[in-house]
C-alpha cells in the first residue's frame, strides 16, 4: 500500500500528464529511482481521455470543486525548525467556464447503465438549455476517491498490441477489429483486468430502427465505447513525439491511424483540400493551371532555405501578405493558408509560414496520405504509454496519493522531501511538479492564456463521402481581430473514440472569451441540433448534434521559471497542454529538464535486446531474469521497424 512506501528516491514526479510521464520514463530508463504519483484517480490530467460516463463525473467533481482526497491533520508536525514548507494546492482549477448541452431524444429510463461498467452509474439527462450538465453527471462514491491506489502501469491492459513498434491502421479498414477493441475503461487503479465479454458488440447495440436514430440512453449506454480527449491534438508523421515513441520503442504500447482528409471551410461550405502531389493532380476543384501553380510553389516551400534571394525581401511581411506576392490564385492562397501552414493571417510572419509549410509537406507520405497520426482510444494513451516504461523499468506509481507540500532546507535553499497524505515524509534529489498543483502564493505572478475547447457528438460527418470511416482536420479562420483561428478535428468510430453511427468532433482555439462564446458560431455554422422533426427528413444539409461540451483550459506552457515565487533549484515545473496542433512543445519541455536531472545521460534510449544481456554469475540471476522480461515483448520488433524505415526511405 502507498503508506508503505520506501523512504527515499532519486526523484519525485507530481502530476501524470505526458511532460511528466516522458521525463519519468527517461529517469527510470537510467536506473534512477523514480516515484510517480498523482492526486487524480486517472492517468494524465488534462492529458487524459474518459469514457462517456468518466467524463461526466470529472464534470462533477470539477463543478463541486472539492478536494480529491483527505489530507493529514498532522503533516505540519513533520516540518522540522531549519525547514520551511511549501504547500501545495488541494484543488485544480485549470477547468472553467463548463457548459453542457444535451440534443439526442431523451428517452433515458431509470434502468440504463453503462454496458460492462465496473461501477453502476446512472445519469440525468440535462436539457439543451441547461447549462448545469454536470449535475447530472454520478461520480464514485466517497470510498473510491479516498482509497489510495499504488500501483504499476505496466500491468496494464493499454488497448495496443505488444509486439508492434509503430502500428499505422488504415482509418478506412475497420473490420471486426473494433468489436474486439473496445473493452478499454479508463479507470486505471482498477487493474488491466479485460472485461470484453461484458461489452456488447456493436451490431448488438446499434441496431436502430431509423437511419441515424441516436438516443442520449445509446449514448449513456454504450459510454465505454466512447474515448473522449481533455486536449485534442494530432503526430506529426515525423514530429518529435513519433521520433520519440520510435527511438525509445515505446511505441510497442499504442497503435495509430492515418488523418484521412485535410479540409478548408470557405464562403459556409467545407470542401477538401489537396495536399499531396497524387491529390493535386485527382482534384477536380482545381484548374489545370492553379495545379501547376500549386505544385510549383510546394516544390519552393521544400526547398526555400536553399533559395534566400527568393523570400529576403519578404521577411517583414505576414505571410498572408507574402502569398499575394506570389503567382497564385485567391483559391490556392486560402488552401496554402489556412489548410497547409496553418498560420495565422495576421500574427505569422513569411519565414513562420514557409517553414510550417514545408514541415508539413517533410511529413506527408512517411505513414500516409496526410502528415498527421492519431493514436487509437485517444490522445491520453500517451501519457499511459510512457508511464508503463518507467514502471517496467522500476518506477512506482500511486494515483489518488496527494502531495501536502514540499520541504525546503533554509540553509541551503534545496527541496529535501515531500509529505504525503499520510504525513510519511519521502526524500529524494530532484522533484518535478506540474503547474496546477503549486498553490496561488508560488503562482500569483503568473500570466496565464487560456484554451477555448468543445466536444461534440455528431450523426454524420462535415464532409459526407463515400466512406463513413473518415479521419479529418478543418481550420476554420478567424473572422475578427484579435481572434484566433478555430482547429476542428472529426474522429470516425474506427478511431476507437465513439460508437458507429456517430462522430466525435474537438474544436480548439487560444480564448479571447469564454469557449461557448468562442466555439458556438463555429459549431452553429458547421451542424444544426438534433430534434425529432429532422429526422424524417434524410437529406439534412448539415450533420446534427446529440450533444456538445464547452469549457477552456489553462494554458501554462511557456512560461518562465522566474515567474514562479521561490522555487528551489531542484525543483522542476511541467506545463500542462498547450494550443498547439502538435506535442513537440511537450517533448522538448520533457528533453529539458532531463537533461538538467542527468546531464550525461541518453534520452530515452531503446532498450537493450535479450540477446544482448550477460548473465555474469549466479549472485545476480534474479536481476537479470528480470532485466531479460523487460524487452521480451520487443523480440518480434526487427521486423515491423524495417517496415517503419520502409516509407521513410522511399518518401525521400
Amino acid at each position: 500500500m502507498a503508506d508503505n512506501l520506501p523512504s527515499e528516491f532519486d526523484v519525485i514526479v507530481i502530476g501524470t500528464g505526458l511532460p511528466e510521464s516522458i521525463i519519468a520514463a527517461a529517469c527510470s530508463r537510467t536506473g534512477q529511482r523514480v516515484l510517480h504519483v498523482d492526486s487524480r484517480s486517472y492517468y494524465g490530467g488534462n492529458w487524459a481521455s474518459f469514457s462517456f460516463s468518466g467524463l461526466l463525473s470529472w464534470l462533477k467533481e470539477y463543478q463541486e470543486n472539492s478536494d480529491i482526497v483527505n489530507e493529514s491533520p498532522t503533516w505540519q508536525e513533520q516540518v522540522f525548525e531549519n525547514e520551511e514548507a511549501i504547500a501545495l494546492s488541494k484543488k485544480d482549477k485549470t477547468i472553467q467556464h463548463v457548459e453542457v448541452f444535451c440534443y439526442a431524444s431523451q428517452d433515458l429510463h431509470e434502468d440504463i447503465e453503462e454496458a460492462g461498467a465496473l461501477q453502476k452509474n446512472h445519469a440525468s439527462v440535462t436539457s439543451a438549455n441547461s447549462t448545469e450538465a454536470a449535475d447530472s453527471a454520478c461520480v464514485p462514491t466517497d470510498e473510491s476517491l479516498s482509497t489510495v491506489s499504488c500501483e504499476m502501469p505496466a500491468e496494464q491492459t493499454l488497448s495496443s498490441d505488444p509486439e508492434s513498434a509503430l502500428e499505422v491502421n488504415d482509418a478506412e479498414a475497420t473490420g471486426e477489429k473494433e468489436n474486439h477493441r473496445d473493452d478499454k475503461t479508463y479507470v486505471p487503479s482498477t487493474s488491466g483486468e479485460e472485461t470484453s465479454e461484458n461489452v456488447p458488440t456493436a451490431e448488438d447495440t446499434t441496431e436502430q430502427p431509423k437511419k441515424n436514430r441516436i438516443t442520449y440512453s445509446q449514448i449513456i449506454k454504450e459510454g465505454r465505447r466512447f474515448n473522449i480527449d481533455l486536449v485534442s491534438k494530432l503526430l506529426y508523421s515525423r514530429g518529435l513525439l513519433i521520433d520519440l515513441l520510435i527511438k525509445s520503442n515505446v511505441s510497442r504500447y499504442a497503435e495509430f491511424k492515418n488523418i484521412t482528409r485535410i479540409l478548408a471551410f470557405r464562403e459556409g461550405r467545407v470542401e477538401q483540400v489537396p495536399c499531396s502531389r497524387a491529390d493535386v493532380f485527382n482534384s477536380k476543384q482545381l484548374t489545370m493551371v492553379e495545379k501547376r501553380m500549386l505544385m510549383k510553389f510546394l516544390t519552393f516551400c521544400m526547398e526555400f532555405e536553399e533559395h534566400p534571394d527568393e523570400y529576403k525581401a519578404y521577411e517583414k511581411i505576414t505571410f498572408s501578405e507574402y502569398l499575394k506576392t506570389q503567382n497564385l490564385t485567391p483559391n490556392l492562397q486560402y488552401f496554402v493558408l489556412h489548410s497547409i501552414a496553418m498560420t495565422s493571417e495576421t500574427a505569422s510572419s513569411t519565414i513562420d509560414g514557409l517553414k510550417a509549410t514545408k514541415n508539413f509537406l517533410h511529413c506527408l507520405g512517411r505513414y500516409g496520405n496526410t502528415p498527421f497520426l492519431f493514436p487509437l482510444y485517444g490522445q491520453g494513451e500517451l501519457p499511459q504509454c510512457f508511464c508503463r516504461m518507467c514502471a517496467v523499468f522500476g518506477g512506482i506509481y500511486c494515483l489518488r496519493h496527494s502531495v501536502q507540500c514540499l520541504v525546503v532546507d533554509k540553509e541551503s535553499g534545496k527541496c529535501k522531501a515531500i509529505i504525503d497524505q499520510f504525513g510519511q515524509r519521502i526524500i529524494s534529489k530532484h522533484f518535478l511538479v506540474e503547474d496546477s498543483y503549486f498553490s496561488e502564493n508560488t503562482c500569483s505572478r503568473v500570466q496565464y492564456r487560456q484554451i477555448s475547447r468543445a466536444v461534440v457528438i455528431t450523426d454524420r460527418s462535415v464532409l459526407k463521402t463515400d466512406s463513413d470511416q473518415q479521419i479529418s482536420i478543418l481550420t476554420v479562420p478567424a473572422e475578427e481581430p484579435g481572434t484566433s483561428a478555430i482547429r476542428v478535428i472529426e474522429l470516425c468510430s474506427s478511431t476507437m473514440t465513439c460508437i458507429k453511427g456517430t462522430y466525435l468532433v474537438h474544436l480548439t482555439c487560444t480564448s479571447s472569451k469564454t469557449a461557448r462564446e468562442d466555439l458556438e458560431p463555429v459549431v452553429q455554422k458547421l451542424f444544426i441540433p438534433y430534434t425529432e422533426m429532422e429526422i424524417e427528413n434524410e437529406e439534412v444539409e448539415k450533420p446534427r448534434l446529440l450533444w456538445a461540451l464547452y469549457f477552456n483550459m489553462r494554458d501554462s506552457s511557456d512560461i518562465s521559471r522566474n515567474c514562479y515565487n521561490d522555487l528551489p533549484s531542484n525543483v522542476y515545473v511541467c506545463s500542462g497542454p498547450d494550443c498547439g496542433l502538435g506535442n513537440d512543445n511537450a517533448v522538448k519541455q520533457a528533453e529539458t529538464l532531463f537533461q538538467q536531472i542527468c546531464p550525461n545521460e541518453d534520452f530515452c534510449p531503446p532498450p537493450p535486446n535479450p540477446e544482448d544481456i550477460v548473465l555474469d554469475g549466479d549472485n545476480l540471476q534474479p536481476e537479470s531474469s528480470q532485466s531479460s522480461a523487460i524487452p521480451e515483448a520487443n523480440s518480434e520488433t526487427p521486423k515491423e521497424s524495417t517496415n517503419l524505415g520502409n516509407p521513410e526511405e522511399s518518401s525521400e
